[in-house]
């Protein structure tokens, strides 16, 4: 079996244990994830499954958008609420003041990862030191945050709509939301809606998938991943070209196409460049 489903992750789950357990339920072990979610997340992550595992690193640099709760006057070593707390502080803010909070946050800034997380430091990850009660300095990364949007404002929580690069926590972004009200926070609840092209409307959850008889039926071409680029048909000879890894000229703009074979099968990602269609990745069977 070969494509990428859809997975609507379930909480308590590691994006890990979702991909061993569909290893068994397609019964290959050529099964990579797009994105890690934290036991605590829900939502989206596509799984790839057999010669669809050759478009995983496409996803590396994929936007992803979340739905997240923030609760304001806490804080905790783990940046959210199933960690222990560190502190708690009375929360008294304004709308005027969240608006201005937010605004600062949007575009591109720089985050240091928590400690919390899987980053690796001189070896070692940095979850693992956490855990034996170590810290160690983290250098600052640049991040993205393309939209920051106020969903909905309780009486000690925001809920809010995050769309970001590769690399952010959203964790940490809370934790720093608080901080810059004045009265700390961290992450109450987090849920992936979008990740690359997939949103969470055409997910499945999981706890459904594996009890279905035909889990077969939910895996969707690897091309659907480049879906944002236009497609063209290959002629027989371009087609030949193209199984033997050589370029060949083209008459089309230049861009990124999806390229199919004559029989209608997703032979590669391509690249125009003056005339010449070559190969970014190929997806074709040899």
């Amino acid at each position: 079996m070969n494509g990428i489903v859809i997975i609507d992750k379930p909480q308590g789950w590691t994006s890990q244990d979702v991909t061993a357990r569909l290893r068994r339920v397609f019964n290959t072990r050529r099964i990579g994830h797009g994105g890690t979610l934290d036991p605590m997340a829900t939502g989206v992550l596509p799984v790839f499954v057999g010669r669809a595992t050759r478009g995983v690193e496409f996803f590396e640099h994929a936007e992803k958008t979340y739905e997240t709760v923030l609760q304001l006057g806490i804080t905790t070593d783990t940046e959210d609420t199933t960690g222990t707390v560190l502190e708690e502080r009375e929360v008294n803010i304004t709308s005027g003041q969240v608006d201005a909070v937010l605004a600062s946050f949007r575009g591109e800034i720089l985050q240091v990862p928590p400690m919390y997380s899987a980053l690796k430091v001189n070896g070692q990850k940095l979850c693992d030191l956490a855990r034996k009660g170590r810290e160690v300095e983290r250098k600052p990364r640049p991040i993205t945050i393309h939209e920051l949007t106020l969903l909905e404002t309780g009486e000690t929580t925001l809920r809010l709509r995050v769309r970001c690069s590769k690399g952010t926590y959203i964790r940490t972004l809370c934790k720093d939301i608080g901080e810059a009200l004045g009265c700390g926070g961290c992450m109450a609840e987090l849920r992936r809606v979008t990740a690359g092209e997939y949103t969470i409307e055409e997910s499945v959850p999981l706890l459904q998938l594996l009890e279905e008889q035909e889990p077969e039926k939910y895996l969707r071409g690897v091309d659907t991943m480049f879906r944002n680029h236009p497609s063209v048909t290959l002629t027989a000879n371009q087609e030949k070209r193209c199984r033997c890894g050589n370029s060949f000229s083209v008459k089309l703009a230049d861009g990124t196409y999806r390229a199919y074979g004559q029989n209608g099968d997703f032979l590669m990602l391509a690249k125009v460049e003056d005339g010449v269609m070559s190969t970014i990745k190929s997806f074709f069977e040899v």
